[in-house]
């Protein structure tokens, strides 16, 4: 398992958050960057920082990532799925849903992807990142599946993986976190995505030896096909 007491992590750097101005067709795959561990306030203002700068001609971008740890509320947030008693910070930020946690050991892909370009509603791009982590993780023989009525992907009923998307101006940003190898503890401080006991997992739990930053890129790359290839 990582060290979830690591403190020092990456500051996003320029190139990741001026997007690149160049022609692209919609079919085009997206740049995948890797940004190690990263603090995740400068990441989130770095999204929306590139949103807000992109234009029709912009590429896409998935950024693969672990955070230090953290909860994030989103827009749906309601205090009593908030942790009891813990002194891991909490950020309300701008995405769907409710409560959930991240930490190192978790790989996290944000897809900076404009909808409008490529032709994705919103239930088609979480519908493409639910079954990116099912196929992913289908490679390792693992089976998951979908929830109806709870976004994400589950494993013998429990949640491997979440996401949450925000959309301005028919770009999304923000993505989705899958569990790998972590401390799992956070997770029982706080409703899952607005779950009471909700149960949760994570791949190494199902025999798959790949750390976070190999599954984070395997799970991009997945992304990036489907998105390219819907």
């Amino acid at each position: 398992m990582q060290n979830a007491a690591r403190s020092a992590y990456a500051v996003i750097s320029a190139s990741a958050v001026i997007p690149a101005q160049a022609g692209i067709q919609g079919g085009e795959a997206p740049i995948v960057r890797h940004l190690g561990l990263a603090g995740f306030a400068p990441t989130y203002q770095a999204m929306r920082r590139f949103t807000d700068a992109r234009g029709t001609t912009t590429p896409d971008e998935l950024w693969v990532l672990e955070h230090p740890p953290v909860y994030t509320v989103g827009v749906a947030g309601r205090e009593k799925h908030f942790p009891r008693g813990s002194a891991i910070p909490i950020e309300r930020i701008d995405r769907g849903g409710q409560i959930t946690y991240h930490g190192p050991g978790q790989a996290i892909v944000y897809a900076l992807v404009d909808l409008a370009r490529r032709g994705l509603t919103v239930r088609a791009m979480v519908t493409l990142l639910e079954q990116a982590v099912i196929d992913t993780l289908r490679e390792h023989d693992v089976k998951a599946g979908r929830k109806t009525g709870a976004p994400g992907v589950y494993v013998d009923g429990a949640k491997i993986a979440a996401l949450g998307l925000r959309v301005r101006r028919g770009c999304c940003y923000h993505g989705v976190a899958l569990n790998v190898d972590m401390d799992l503890a956070p997770f029982s401080a706080i409703d899952p995505c607005g779950y009471p006991g909700l149960a949760v997992t994570q791949t190494r739990a199902h025999g798959i030896p790949a750390g976070a930053e190999k599954m984070g890129d395997e799970l991009a790359r997945r992304i990036a096909r489907l998105i390219e290839d819907p």
